[in-house]
C-alpha cells in the first residue's frame, strides 16, 4: 500500500504548532509497516536536514494563470519527504502569515493542493491523506481528475475553516456551481474544510470526545449541521507524542536526566530551570495565548495565583492583551512569564514541573498532556476534547491526572487546591508520576488505527 500524507508543516521543516509535530510522527510511525511519503511546500525558511534532489518540474494553469512546481525529494529519519517549491509558497518570511494572514493564502494552498493531487496521479498512491484546510481542497481536484486513491481527510482544529471571499473563486480556478450551501458555500463565503469533509472516502479527527463535540453548537463552529450529515464517516483517533524527541531519560536539552526517581529528576530540573531550592510546587503553563487555551482563567485567578502556597511559570505567545496581562502577573514573587516559544525552555519546563496546567475550553487532542507526563508531571486539565481521552482521575487507563469540567475559574481554582493537597501527599505523588512515566504515549496506536482505516478503504475499492 502507497500513503501520501501531506500536510502544510512538519517538524522539523516547518513548524508553527502541533500540526508540525503529528505530520512527522505519524507518517514516520507508519512507514514502518507500509510505504509512506510526507508531502510538504518548501518554505524560504524550511530547516532541511540534508539536501534535496530534484524529482521533477512541471507547470499548472488555472485561474488565468500560470504557476511553476518542482518537486524534490530526500529522506529523513525513514522516512520518504517530498517537497514542492513554488515562488507563492517559497517567497515568504513565515508560514502563514501574521494576524489576518498573508491575503492570498487562498491561492497559495489551492496551488499547493492541486500540486498534491498531481503528485498522487503521476505516482500512483492508494492513499492520499489530507490534513486541515490548507489541504482539503485536493480532495475535490482529486474528483475532478479521478483519481484512483482514496481520501482521508483529517480535521485537527475546527476553529481554523479556511474561509475566503466569493470573489476569490475565479481566481482560484473553482467552477462557479460548486458555489452553494452543500458544498463551498459558508454565509455567503467559500469554505476550504468543507471541500474536505464532502469528498474525503474517511473523515477523522484527533480524539474520540472531539470528533462527538464537533457536532454540537458549542464546538462545531458552524459546521455542526453539516458536519452530522457526514458524521456516517467520522471517527476521532487520538494522537500520540514523537517518545524519541521527549525521552526524558535521553533528552539533551535537560541539565539532569531520569534514571529511577522521578522526585529527584524534577528537583534537579527544578533548581536548574528556577535557579533556587523551594520546597512549593512547581506549576506550568505552555501554550498558545489565547481563550481557546484557558489564559484568561488564570488571569480571573491572578490574586489567588499570587498568594497560594505554589511557584508559576508561563511560556507562550498570541494574543497581545493576554501578554501583558501575563507580564503583569509576574511581577509577583512566584510567577515567571516568558514570552515566545523556545523548544529547549519548554523540555526544560515539562521537566522541572510538578504540575501542567491545561485548562483549554476546547481541546481537539493536546500534545502538551502527554508530553508532561512523559517528564512526571501531573496534568491538571478541562474536561474537554483529547484531554478527556488521555488525562483520567480515576479507574486504570492510563494517564493520571487532574480533572475539572467547566471551563470557569473556580473550577480551575478547586482543581489546583487538590493537587496541593495532592503535593503534600509525596508517597501518592510519585506513585502517580511513575504510573504515568511508564504510560505508551507513543504514535505506535495511532499508526495502528490508521493503518486500519486505509486497508477498510482499500477493500471498498476492490
Amino acid at each position: 500500500m502507497k500513503i501520501l500524507f501531506c500536510a502544510s508543516e512538519a517538524y522539523p521543516f516547518a513548524k508553527s504548532g502541533g500540526l508540525a509535530d503529528v505530520a512527522y510522527a505519524l507518517p514516520r510511525a507508519m512507514a514502518k509497516k507500509e510505504q509512506v511519503t510526507l508531502l510538504l511546500p518548501w518554505y524560504r525558511f524550511s530547516h532541511l536536514p540534508k539536501e534535496p534532489s530534484l524529482l521533477f518540474e512541471t507547470v499548472v494553469t488555472f485561474g488565468g494563470n500560470s504557476y511553476a512546481l518542482s518537486f524534490y525529494r530526500l529522506e529523513f529519519a525513514g522516512l520518504k519527504v517530498v517537497l514542492v517549491r513554488t515562488p507563492l509558497l517559497y517567497e515568504r518570511e513565515t508560514l502563514y502569515g501574521e494576524g489576518g494572514g498573508y491575503g492570498d493564502n487562498d491561492l497559495r494552498f489551492t496551488l499547493f493542493s492541486r500540486a498534491i493531487v498531481l503528485f498522487a496521479k503521476e505516482q500512483k498512491f492508494d492513499i492520499v491523506h489530507l490534513n486541515d484546510w490548507h489541504t482539503a481542497l485536493a480532495a475535490l481536484f482529486a474528483k475532478e481528475q479521478k483519481l484512483f486513491a482514496k481520501i482521508v481527510f483529517t480535521i485537527h482544529n475546527l476553529a481554523f475553516q479556511g474561509v475566503f471571499p466569493k470573489e476569490r473563486m475565479e481566481v482560484l480556478g473553482l467552477d462557479a456551481h460548486y458555489f452553494h450551501m452543500e458544498l463551498l458555500e459558508f454565509y455567503g463565503q467559500i469554505n476550504f474544510m468543507k471541500v474536505g469533509i464532502v469528498f474525503c472516502d474517511a473523515l477523522t479527527t484527533v480524539s474520540p470526545t472531539y470528533a462527538k463535540e464537533i457536532l454540537t453548537p458549542e464546538f462545531g463552529f458552524g459546521l455542526e449541521g453539516f458536519l452530522q450529515k457526514y458524521s456516517f464517516k467520522l471517527s476521532g483517533i487520538v494522537n500520540g507524542i514523537d517518545t524519541v524527541f521527549f525521552d526524558p531519560k535521553t533528552d539533551p536539552m535537560l541539565t539532569c536526566r531520569l534514571k529511577r526517581k522521578v522526585s529527584t529528576f524534577k528537583k534537579c530540573n527544578q533548581k536548574a530551570f528556577w535557579g533556587s531550592k523551594s520546597d512549593l510546587p512547581l506549576f506550568v503553563f505552555i501554550g498558545r495565548l489565547t481563550e481557546q487555551k484557558g489564559g484568561d482563567l488564570l488571569l480571573a485567578l491572578h490574586e489567588q495565583l499570587s498568594s497560594l502556597p505554589l511557584r508559576l511559570a508561563l511560556l507562550g505567545d498570541g494574543d497581545d492583551a493576554i501578554a501583558a496581562a501575563f507580564e503583569q502577573m509576574a511581577q509577583a514573587e512566584n510567577i515567571r512569564f516568558f514570552r515566545g516559544y523556545k523548544e529547549d525552555l519548554a523540555h526544560q519546563m515539562y521537566a522541572a514541573a510538578d504540575f501542567l496546567l491545561m485548562p483549554s475550553r476546547f481541546e481537539p487532542c493536546g500534545l502538551n498532556q502527554m508530553i508532561a507526563m512523559r517528564y512526571g508531571a501531573i496534568p491538571v486539565v478541562r474536561q474537554t476534547g483529547g484531554l478527556a481521552d488521555t488525562v483520567h482521575e480515576k479507574g486504570k487507563k492510563c494517564g493520571k491526572g487532574i480533572v475539572f469540567a467547566k471551563a470557569e475559574a473556580t473550577a480551575l481554582k478547586k482543581a489546583l487546591k487538590k493537587a496541593l493537597k495532592l503535593y503534600a501527599k509525596q508517597e501518592k505523588m510519585e506513585a502517580i508520576r511513575a504510573f504515568d512515566v511508564a504510560c505508551d504515549f507513543s504514535f505506535a496506536k495511532s499508526a495502528k488505527k490508521y493503518l486500519k482505516l486505509y486497508r477498510q478503504l482499500e477493500k471498498e475499492s476492490v
